[in-house]
C-alpha cells in the first residue's frame, strides 16, 4: 500500500521541484521521472511499515493523514541527492521522531492495532522467602 503519491508530491512541493530532484537523465527532459518518484515512494513505504508493524496490523485498510504527512515528508527528503533545504531536513527529523514515538505506542494511530506482547498475568507476582521473626535473625536489634 503507497502511503502518499506523486500527485500528492506535486500539490505540496510543486512540479518545478519534483522536475529538479527526479530529472537525472545526461539529456535533461524537464519531466517528473517517475521511476525515480515510485523508488522513493517504495523505500518510504517499507520505512513506514518498519515502524508501524510493530504496534498495528498491516496492510491498514485506509492511511490515516499522519501517516500520508509523513511519507510526504520522508519522500521529499529522500529525492534529495544533495544536501536538502534546512526545511525539508527539520520536516524530515521531525517524521522520523513521529515514526518512534508511534512504534513506542506514545502516539497513536485512528485504526486497528496488533495486541502488545505481555506475560499472560494480569498484575504483579512477588515470591519472598518467609521471615519468620526470631532471637536470632534479630540480633543485634533486641
Amino acid at each position: 500500500m503507497t502511503y502518499t503519491t506523486l500527485a500528492d508530491l506535486t500539490d505540496r512541493f510543486g512540479e518545478n521541484l519534483l522536475v529538479q530532484l527526479t530529472d537525472r537523465g545526461d539529456v535533461a527532459t524537464d519531466t517528473i521521472d517517475t521511476g525515480v518518484i515510485d523508488r522513493a515512494l517504495a523505500d518510504t513505504d517499507a520505512l513506514i511499515d518498519g515502524y508501524v508493524a510493530k504496534r498495528y496490523a498491516l496492510p491498514m485498510a485506509a492511511t490515516p493523514a499522519l501517516i500520508r504527512t509523513l511519507a510526504i515528508d520522508i519522500t521529499i527528503y529522500k529525492l534529495h541527492t544533495y544536501e536538502p533545504d534546512p526545511k525539508i531536513e527539520a520536516d524530515y527529523k521531525a517524521a522520523m521522531k513521529s515514526l518512534e514515538a508511534i512504534s513506542s505506542g506514545s502516539v497513536t494511530l485512528p485504526i486497528d492495532g496488533v495486541e502488545a506482547p505481555g506475560s499472560g498475568s494480569s498484575g504483579a507476582r512477588l515470591t519472598d522467602r518467609e521471615r519468620p521473626l526470631t532471637e536470632q535473625t534479630l540480633k543485634g536489634f533486641i
